[in-house]
């Protein structure tokens, strides 16, 4: 049974940090690269960032560069998003996906504001 199980979301200021974290299982973590999306209310869901296998290959949509930072533990079947310098704009519903396989988590709600 494939499970995506995100955490981490919160209340945050505008200026603050978060980290996201999602654990995988059901399938072999390793093999796939791993997506961060977005979606905000009335808006369309967003990619956010992807990550390669082994972590060679790491891209982000240009309003997230230089403030995000996604990584993997192939070890642990987990992808984080480490988000700095947050702004209200940030504030959505962040899922993580597994690129190839279609696989989506429940979310975790990111809210910024002061």
């Amino acid at each position: 049974q494939v499970q995506l199980v995100e955490s981490g979301g919160g209340l945050v200021q505008p200026g603050g940090s978060l980290r996201l974290s999602c654990v995988a299982s059901g399938f072999t973590f390793s093999n796939y690269a791993m997506s961060w999306y977005r979606q905000a209310p009335g808006k369309e869901r967003e990619l956010v960032a992807t990550i390669g296998i082994l972590g060679l290959t790491r891209n982000y949509t240009d309003s997230v560069k230089g403030r995000f930072t996604i990584s993997r533990d192939d070890h642990k079947n987990t992808v984080n998003l480490q988000m700095n310098n947050l702004k209200p704009e940030d504030t959505a519903v962040y899922y993580c996906y597994t690129v190839s396989r279609g696989y989506w988590g429940q979310g975790t709600q990111v809210t910024v504001s002061s």
